[in-house]
C-alpha cells in the first residue's frame, strides 16, 4: 500500500513546485488610474533567466549536432512455442516471431554501433536475435545489421549495418566518464517505448553506483560501477547514449529503478536511471572489434568453479552459501567462498599456485574438495563467480588481484597477475 501513497506524494510535490515557479514569473504591477506604478522586486536571482536560456541553447546545439549519430534498433527473434495438446493431434511446435526495439550510436567512421547486449540478445538472453535492423534519423528505410562482438557480462554489444550509405554514418565523440562530477548535465537519447529519436535532460546523480549489470553463467548480473541520472530513461532507451554538456558520450543507458515496474511488471522512469560508464565500453571496444561475431568476457584467472548444482535446464556454478552448514562442516569447507574446481596449466592462477580439488558428487550437484576456496578478492567478499568477476571486470593486462584463499583450515593471501591469456 505504500507505493501508491509515495506516488501521490511525488505528484503533489511536483505540482506545488510548478505553482511556485509560475508565480515567480508573473510581473506584479499596481498601475491603475490615479495610482503610482509600483514594481515588486523580483525574487529571481540575477542571471537565472539568462542561464536558463543558455542551457536551452546548449541542449538544442547538442541535439542538432549529435542526434544524427543516434540509431534506432529493431530485432526479430523466432521462438518455437509448444502446444500442450499438440501431441494428441500430431502437431509439433509453432514458430512465432518476437519483436524488440532499442537504441545505439555510431562510434567510428566504419559504422560500428555500440548498444546493450540485451537489446540484440536472443531468447532467454542467449546468443543474438534472429534478425537485427537499424534505422538512422530522417530515414524511413531500415537496413540489416550484423553482430561484430558480444559482451553479455558487460551488457554491451557491437553491431555494424550492411548497405548503409557512408554519408549517414555520424559518430558521436566519446567523453571521459572518470572525470564526471555529481550535478553535471546529462542528456539521454533513445527510443523510449519505441518513440524513436527522443531526447530527455537531467543531471548526473551519482558517478559510482554499484548495481548488477549483464548476464552471467548463473543468470545473475555482475555488480559493476554505473552512472546514475535523473534524465528520463524508459524501455527502448537501452543502448542509447548519455551525453554531457559538450555532446560527448559519458555513458550507455542500460537500466532503470522502477517501483511501479516491480508491482506491475512494466517498468517506467522514476527519475532513477543507470548508464554503463563509457570508459568501460571504450576499454572493451578493441576486443569487441576483433571478436568476429563471438563473445568477449571479463578477464580470466584460469579457474573453473568447483561447486555446481543442477538447475531446471542447466548446471549452475554457485558459492558455498548455497550449501547447508552441516554439509560444509562434513567437507571441511568455510562458510562462504568460491570453490576452485580446476586450474588451467600456464594460467595466472596456476602461476600463483592455486589448486583445484577432487570432485565429489552429491544429490543435485557436485563439489571439489581438498583444493582452494577463494573467500575474498582485493578485500571484497567472494561467494560466487560473479563476485570474483566484479573485481576483475575493469582490470587490464599487467594488473594484479590479491586473493584471500582457504585450504585445509588455513588461509593465506595470493597475488595473481593478469597476463595476455586472461583476455583471450
Amino acid at each position: 500500500m505504500r507505493r501508491p501513497l509515495l506516488a501521490v506524494t511525488l505528484v503533489l510535490v511536483g505540482l506545488g513546485l510548478g505553482a511556485t515557479l509560475l508565480r515567480d514569473q508573473v510581473p506584479f504591477s499596481g498601475a491603475q488610474t490615479g495610482q503610482t506604478t509600483q514594481t515588486q522586486p523580483s525574487t529571481t536571482p540575477p542571471g537565472e533567466a539568462g542561464a536558463r536560456l543558455q542551457n536551452e541553447l546548449n541542449t538544442i546545439d547538442i541535439v542538432r549536432r549529435y542526434e544524427p549519430g543516434l540509431v534506432y534498433i529493431s530485432t526479430e527473434q523466432e521462438v518455437v512455442s509448444q502446444n500442450p495438446l499438440g501431441y494428441l493431434y500430431g502437431q509439433g511446435g509453432q514458430t512465432q516471431v518476437q519483436q524488440g526495439v532499442g537504441s545505439g550510436f555510431f562510434v567510428n567512421e566504419q559504422g560500428d554501433i555500440l548498444t546493450n547486449y540485451h537489446v540484440v540478445a536472443g531468447e532467454g538472453g542467449q546468443g543474438s536475435a534472429t534478425r537485427i535492423s537499424i534505422r538512422v534519423m530522417n530515414r524511413e528505410q531500415s537496413v540489416p545489421a550484423r553482430i561484430i562482438g558480444l559482451a553479455p557480462q558487460y551488457d554491451l554489444a557491437l553491431i555494424r549495418p550492411q548497405g548503409l550509405d557512408q554519408s549517414l554514418i555520424k559518430p558521436i565523440p566519446l567523453g571521459d566518464s572518470d572525470s564526471l562530477r555529481v550535478g553535471q548535465k546529462a542528456v539521454a537519447m533513445g527510443a523510449p517505448f519505441g518513440l524513436d529519436f527522443s531526447v530527455t535532460e537531467g543531471i548526473v546523480s551519482s558517478t559510482a553506483r554499484q548495481i548488477p549489470i549483464g548476464f552471467s553463467a548463473s543468470g545473475e548480473g555482475i555488480t559493476q560501477k554505473a552512472i546514475q541520472t535523473d534524465a528520463a530513461i524508459n524501455p527502448g532507451n537501452s543502448g542509447g547514449p548519455l551525453l554531457d554538456s559538450g555532446g560527448r558520450v559519458i555513458g550507455i543507458n542500460t537500466q532503470i529503478l522502477s517501483p511501479a515496474g516491480a508491482a506491475t511488471g512494466v517498468g517506467q522512469s522514476a527519475g532513477v536511471g543507470f548508464a554503463i560508464p563509457i570508459n568501460s565500453a571504450r576499454s572493451l571496444l578493441p576486443r569487441l572489434q576483433q571478436a568476429n561475431g563471438g563473445v568477449v568476457g571479463p578477464p580470466r584467472l584460469g579457474i573453473t568453479a568447483g561447486l555446481i548444482v543442477q538447475g531446471p535446464d542447466r548446471a549452475i556454478p554457485v558459492g558455498l552459501s548455497a550449501l547447508s552448514s552441516e554439509g560444509k562442516q562434513q567437507l571441511g569447507l568455510p562458510a562462504t567462498g568460491l570453490v576452485v574446481g580446476s586450474v588451467q596449466p600456464g594460467s595466472p592462477a596456476a602461476d600463483a599456485g592455486l589448486r583445484g580439488g577432487t570432485v565429489q558428487a552429491f544429490q543435485g550437484g557436485r563439489v571439489a574438495v581438498g583444493g582452494d576456496v577463494i573467500v575474498s578478492a582485493d578485500g571484497e567478499p567472494v561467494d560466487a563467480l560473479e563476485d570474483l568477476q566484479a573485481v576483475l571486470i575493469d582490470k587490464k593486462q599487467g594488473d594484479s588481484v590479491n586473493l584471500r584463499v582457504a585450504r585445509g583450515g588455513q588461509t593465506r593471501t595470493v597475488k595473481v597477475t593478469l597476463d595476455a591469456s586472461s583476455f583471450q
